[in-house]
């Protein structure tokens, strides 16, 4: 039941970061900072639900996002956030989840997720930027202002995600 309303509470993000936040980002910056919100709360899932459920989360939203707003080139976003969802899922099994972990995890996997659309891109010559460019324009600056939402909703979500998980010795004595 809790992760029914993780998907609620994400399609509402998802509403916020098509509605709300093109009217706060500046217009000089509106190409420039493009933060996905759906991508931070994978990442939570990840750390906190586990792999798998970060894998289809990842996958569902990523899928959701390239039908919504990517509709020229289709698996991308989906793709590449269901690789970053169980990676991220598959390393915080072996770690305790703690807001230092959280906060590399959004950032290494923000950096990846922007790095293989752009590859993915660039493939199908659908972007004539080089990565530098991309790199200093589009990927660190989304980067950054991920990871400032990660750590503004940490303590939340964190409630949130593990007011009802199961206990680690639980799932893995099944």
């Amino acid at each position: 039941m809790l992760m029914n309303r993780t998907i609620l509470l994400t399609i509402l993000l998802l509403i916020v970061q098509t509605s709300l936040i093109p009217w706060l980002v500046p217009d000089a910056w509106s190409d420039r900072l493009l933060p996905n919100l759906p991508f931070v709360i994978t990442v939570y899932v990840a750390l906190f639900a586990g792999r798998h459920r970060g894998f289809l989360f990842g996958l569902g939203f990523g899928l959701l996002e390239d039908v919504l707003f990517y509709g020229h080139l289709m698996g991308a976003y989906g793709f590449g956030m269901a690789l970053i969802g169980y990676m991220i899922g598959l390393v915080s099994d072996r770690r305790p989840r703690t807001l230092a972990d959280t906060a590399v995890a959004t950032v290494i996997g923000s950096g990846i997720l922007n790095s293989i659309i752009y590859f993915v891109y660039k493939m199908f010559q659908l972007t004539d930027l080089t990565y530098g460019f991309a790199a200093y324009w589009q990927i660190v600056p989304t980067l950054l202002l991920e990871l400032m939402i990660t750590l503004l909703i940490y303590v939340p979500v964190r409630r949130w995600l593990m007011k009802n998980a199961p206990a680690a010795g639980d799932e893995n004595a099944a």
